[in-house]
């Protein structure tokens, strides 16, 4: 995800084959929402199969005020809405987010409920509350990001595994996760272990890597580049990381049923969804999945693990893509 100010700025993103163009204003209170006419056009110059999103940033506890907000973005055919907090209480944010839920009623439109890493620092609401906040709202999905742009990123507010397991959790909750801050090239390898479904970035793909500076497409290209060797394993991120062992069970005999999932093309939280609704009503069945994201490997033996399922065997195929067979 790649945050513009503009058209040209757009441009230059989609040229780059960033997957989601993101439209704000940097001038605006550090982050802050493009006035509407830029907005419409910016979604208007993005083809079909990319994704536009629209940033609120930072919002008044005012809930008819966000809402309204919310339905511009919607009536302009933004994919998606991220509606920010820092000054707000818990109830407070509740409130603006059932508002801005109600405003997409009928919509195609995703709610993405947003924190800042800083947030503590500023005696704000805090990071911990994002998935409780956003379950409880039903947001589509979840954001977290950095606010002050004092140099620091997101991993020097919050370390790794935290980082992790927030996103482990909004995956079980089936939303969609993203994270942001700052975010450079260096970042990846962590980037890719805690394994969001989306990774924003702005100053890693601006000229001089300045955030100031305008998006430049060969930034984006590289960027994306660097991201796709580590989701195809190319690149492995687990290296120096201890890992989650499969364990390699004769399952031709068994007696269970068999479930095939297939998850190519789909995000690991979409996934994580399926494989929960699964195991509901079904845990005499062996689960066959079907992924090309070797990063949602990890993640899935994670969920397994967690929820005390058993991972049989993993393995990659030649065509790319990588077959997990799961135990409830």
């Amino acid at each position: 995800m790649v945050s513009v100010q503009n058209v040209d700025e757009a441009l230059q993103a989609l040229k780059g084959e960033a997957d989601i163009v993101d439209v704000k204003n940097l001038q605006e209170a550090l982050v802050g929402s493009a006035e509407p006419q830029v907005v419409a056009d910016v979604l208007e110059a993005i083809p079909a199969k990319r994704h536009g999103s629209v940033t609120l940033g930072v919002v008044p506890n005012q809930a008819g005020t966000v809402a309204m907000s919310v339905y511009t973005a919607r009536i302009l055919n933004a994919t998606s809405v991220k509606v920010g907090f820092m000054n707000s209480t818990y109830d407070e944010a509740l409130g603006v987010l059932l508002a801005c839920k109600r405003a997409l009623v009928g919509s195609e439109t995703k709610l993405i409920g947003s924190l800042f890493a800083d947030n503590g620092e500023n005696e704000a609401l805090d990071v911990s509350h994002l998935i409780d906040l956003c379950q409880e709202s039903e947001c589509d999905g979840f954001l977290i990001d950095t606010l002050t742009k004092d140099g620091r990123n997101l991993f020097d507010l919050i370390p790794e595994s935290q980082l992790h397991e927030l996103v482990i959790a909004g995956k079980e909750a089936g939303m969609s996760t993203a994270l942001s801050g700052h975010l450079k090239i260096s970042d990846l390898d962590e980037l890719a272990r805690i394994n969001p479904d989306i990774v924003g970035v702005r100053g890693a793909v601006c000229t001089k890597g300045n955030r100031r500076g305008s998006v430049y497409w060969k930034a984006v290209a590289d960027f994306k580049s660097q991201l796709v060797q580590r989701e195809q394993g190319e690149i492995n991120v687990y290296k120096n990381v201890q890992h989650i062992n499969a364990q390699h069970i004769d399952t031709e005999h068994s007696e269970s049923g068999w479930v095939v999932i297939d998850g190519t093309g789909k995000t690991c939280a979409g996934v994580i969804a399926m494989l929960s609704e699964q195991v509901k009503t079904d845990t005499n069945s062996v689960i066959e999945i079907i992924m090309s994201d070797v990063l949602s490997v990890y993640d899935v033996s994670l969920w397994a693990r967690r929820n005390g399922h058993m991972v049989l065997s993993q393995k990659k195929e030649s065509a790319g893509q990588l077959r997990m067979l799961v135990r409830p």
